[in-house]
């Protein structure tokens, strides 16, 4: 998010149109009520609006709350996290129903959602904050995300290695109100115009899943 401004000047040509569509979809909200048994999953792939609403507009999925995940500072913020300092990534906490959507599931719409060969960045987000991480909380989980990175390597998808980090789930840390659905409540906002919608949109055309 902090050099949108750079690349600001690559995309403004498309701005008009990119503003159309926005106004155009409905942005998923996720709820705060809980019914039932939850199952839980944790993933950072960039910025986190963005994850957000990628993850919140899946069938079964409650919830996705962006905040921080993956370093040593056990009280993080956003602008600590932005420094690069904390070991931190940008990350959202998934709420889902299990009988809904399965974690599979969710770890192929993670990886159809950015591109994992990106080290350290996502698009012109740059910096460890935005590096990408796939956290499990059981061998069953490690074992998912490990046959999801083997089968894209086979695809031969990408020409670069798969850099998505795979490590267990230690504790997540959630953002500052301001940037919880922070696209629902800022559709105008530049970068979300121009950087989280169309990303947005582009995933719920290629992604085969069930959508709410």
């Amino acid at each position: 998010m902090k050099s949108f401004f750079i690349a600001f000047l690559f995309v403004i040509t498309f701005s008009s149109c990119v503003q159309s569509q926005g106004k155009n979809i409905a942005i998923p909200l996720g709820s705060k009520k809980i019914t039932g048994k939850e199952s839980v999953a944790t993933f950072s792939e960039g910025c986190f609006w963005h994850a957000e609403i990628v993850f919140q507009s899946l069938a079964g999925v409650r919830d996705a709350v962006s905040g921080y995940a993956g370093g040593t500072d056990t009280n993080p913020d956003y602008e600590k996290v932005s420094t690069g300092t904390t070991g931190h990534a940008e990350t959202v906490q998934i709420y889902y129903d299990s009988s809904k959507i399965s974690f599979k599931t969710l770890v192929d719409a993670l990886f159809a959602s950015m591109d994992p060969t990106q080290l350290n960045r996502q698009g012109n987000d740059e910096g460890t904050e935005y590096r990408s991480i796939a956290f499990y909380r059981n061998e069953n989980e490690k074992a998912i995300i490990e046959a999801a990175i083997k089968k894209l390597t086979d695809s031969k998808k990408y020409k670069s290695r798969i850099v998505t980090e795979v490590v267990p789930f230690k504790a997540f840390y959630p953002a500052e109100d301001y940037h919880q659905e922070y696209i629902y409540y800022n559709p105008g906002n530049s970068y979300v115009q121009n950087v989280s919608i169309p990303e947005f949109l582009k995933f719920k055309q290629e992604f085969k899943g069930n959508f709410k």
